[in-house]
């Protein structure tokens, strides 16, 4: 879960398919979710649970820098590339129902499980099991040119939108047109150790728990009940059924899950150091660098973490052409959303 720049204190900041016809049927050039300029008032989108029937082909594996990175892939392998990249407590199955939606506009569709979740593996044992958000940027970097991919759309929430807003903001030309929920999400650790209203501490108590022992006990006994919670709290209006989660939760099984996750909200707010290869990048994002692709931001309206003000919080930071939108789900707008979020992917292509 994520909380933009710029909200309190200037920081805080989050293939084959069963359904493929009946979901490319909803694809068009216009639909419930529009996108909007700047401001405007929330959007219809979909209250049911879209994509519960779909499924993803074969997880194929690759190796990318040093990890053996596990993930899908729908459409023409000459289509343009689209990344889609998950946040935590998700995984690839929040876009089982975007990505043939894509694929049947002609899309090239790569969605990995990020470093810790599903079957993506590090390839050494003494390789530091580090999360902080330039490891991820590297990572799908390191992603793309083992797909020999140069550039592509990249689209994401949570840690998935920090990422793609990483490689958009310091990487540009890797980047033809970004997607981000919840905005601009880059971490400024200094900034991230002020306290922040208690209405908000309140919402990040699993942050804080992670910074315990009892936190890290927690995690490792309890991680399908504690990211049920979160789902919970997350998207208040989503009535996910068990199969959906379980499908989810099966990607935290991964042996590195509970390391990376306590790394990266350790990291978060201090508590732990990241790497000294990273520094120099680290050093740049602190500096909050504007993101100049063009872009379309999405909130979500029942999004506990989404901040006031229409995507005006984080404006300033997206200096290309640049849409808003603002839907009537929750923090998982891909999966709660599918619709929409495919087609905020194709409107950013045209910017």
């Amino acid at each position: 879960m994520e909380i933009p720049e710029g909200i309190t204190h200037t920081r805080r900041h989050f293939l084959g398919t069963t359904a493929a016809a009946a979901v490319t049927a909803q694809l068009g050039t216009t639909g419930e979710a529009q996108a909007q300029s700047e401001m405007g008032k929330p959007v219809v989108s979909p209250a049911a649970n879209p994509g519960a029937d779909a499924s993803f082909g074969p997880v194929k594996q690759i190796n990318a820098g040093g990890l053996d990175v596990g993930y899908v892939e729908a459409g023409p392998a000459n289509g343009r590339p689209v990344i889609l990249l998950h946040g935590w407590p998700y995984d690839i199955h929040s876009y089982v129902a975007v990505t043939p939606l894509l694929a049947a506009k002609g899309y090239r569709v790569v969605v990995p499980y990020l470093r810790g979740h599903g079957t993506t593996r590090f390839l050494s044992s003494k390789t530091s099991r580090n999360a902080q958000q330039s490891a991820f940027a590297l990572d799908i970097i390191a992603l793309m040119d083992a797909l020999k991919i140069d550039r592509a759309i990249l689209a994401g929430y949570d840690w998935g939108a920090r990422t793609a807003d990483i490689i958009a903001a310091l990487w540009p030309e890797r980047c033809k047109a970004l997607i981000s929920v919840t905005g601009y999400l880059i971490v400024n650790v200094e900034a991230n150790k002020l306290p922040t209203p208690p209405k908000s501490e309140w919402a990040w108590w699993y942050q804080y728990y992670f910074a315990t022992e009892r936190g890290v006990l927690g995690l490792k006994e309890y991680r399908h009940d504690l990211a049920k919670l979160v789902w919970k709290f997350n998207s208040p209006t989503w009535n996910f059924d068990e199969a959906t989660f379980d499908r989810t939760a099966a990607a935290f099984n991964n042996p590195d899950y509970v390391s990376i996750v306590i790394d990266n909200y350790r990291w978060r707010l201090g508590l732990a150091k990241g790497e000294p290869r990273y520094e120099a990048i680290e050093k740049r994002l602190a500096a909050a660098p504007v993101i100049k692709v063009p872009a379309i931001t999405i909130d979500g309206a029942h999004d506990p973490f989404t901040p006031p003000g229409n995507g005006s919080a984080y404006r300033k930071k997206f200096a290309g052409k640049y849409a808003h939108q603002t839907l009537k789900v929750g923090h998982n707008v891909p999966q709660e959303a599918p619709q929409a979020f495919a087609e905020a992917v194709v409107e950013a292509d045209g910017f």
